[in-house]
């Protein structure tokens, strides 16, 4: 991808990544993407294309084969620590929950106050925070079991960006704001990549106005990356209404050669069954097809 700011190395660099959950095919594959200091970059895909699998190994919470195949800030993003632990590389993402038994994943709930969670952050900037605070419209004496979800992500969101980042992966954290809440936080993140030189990836479903806000995109199909470009590289954007025009065909057409591949192997005969012999020691292949 090219650069911004005339930077001359990378923040976020991944490198022919290959990821795979145990006893599972090849996810990703192949994976190559380079931003520089100042991007802003959508990650766009279908639902299960990888999005999030991605984002956690560029957060080093996946490991890869390698200690340059995912690199931040020039160094391993799995094993430098420091990354994380000195908060210039940030992760947000998913939602505050616990499992329950018999009920899944439920909200964390607890009676305590917004102020209690946000001012219990270590070493954080009085004046960032009281700029989070009011951005994000947050009450300190909301009750964290009363609250709905859309304010309790508020307190999430202002929890982790209280620490000025470098690099920051974002998966789907606006999906409970209202309109308002979700356009000024935006802004910030304009103002923080322009001001500080700081890199986002953000992975969204809601395009609205993602035009004018982006400097790149990335469209990423069954874990690999198909499209890797800078936003005013968008031939179809020349003629497009808006971002959603542009991507509602991707990912139309997508899932319309998934049904035909479908289609094609639910069509397809059996493969052909193996016999076992009478003399198993499991009994008759008559017996045998029946447990299978």
């Amino acid at each position: 991808m090219a650069g911004v700011n005339g930077a001359l190395h990378p923040s976020l660099e991944v490198t022919a990544m290959n990821f795979a959950y145990p006893g599972q095919p090849p996810f990703i594959s192949n994976f190559n993407l380079s931003l520089q200091r100042g991007s802003r970059c959508l990650l766009m895909g279908a639902n299960g294309a990888g999005k999030t699998t991605l984002l956690r190994v560029l957060a080093g919470k996946h490991m890869v084969g390698g200690r340059d195949v995912v690199r931040v800030l020039g160094r391993s993003a799995f094993h430098d620590t420091a990354l994380t632990c000195s908060g210039e590389l940030a992760y947000l993402g998913g939602s505050w929950s616990r499992t329950v038994g018999c009920a899944g994943e439920v909200p964390l709930q607890g009676d305590f106050s917004a102020e209690f969670m946000i001012f219990g952050v270590e070493g954080a900037d009085p004046e960032r925070r009281r700029q989070l605070i009011e951005l994000l419209d947050i009450d300190l004496r909301w009750r964290m079991h009363k609250v709905s979800d859309g304010q309790r992500r508020r307190v999430q969101i202002c929890m982790g960006l209280l620490q000025p980042f470098e690099v920051l992966l974002l998966d789907e954290i606006t999906v409970d704001l209202d309109v308002v809440a979700r356009l000024d936080l935006l802004e910030f993140f304009k103002e923080e990549c322009a001001q500080r030189g700081a890199t986002i990836v953000y992975a969204t479903h809601i395009f609205d106005g993602l035009e004018t806000w982006a400097t790149h995109i990335a469209y990423v199909e069954d874990g690999t990356l198909k499209r890797a470009q800078h936003i005013s590289e968008v031939a179809e954007l020349k003629v497009a209404r808006n971002l959603i025009s542009v991507v509602e065909p991707w990912l139309r057409k997508e899932r319309d050669e998934r049904e035909k591949a479908a289609a094609v192997k639910a069509a397809a005969p059996p493969p052909p069954r193996v016999q076992q012999s009478a003399s198993s020691p499991w009994g008759t292949s008559r017996h045998m097809a029946y447990y299978r």
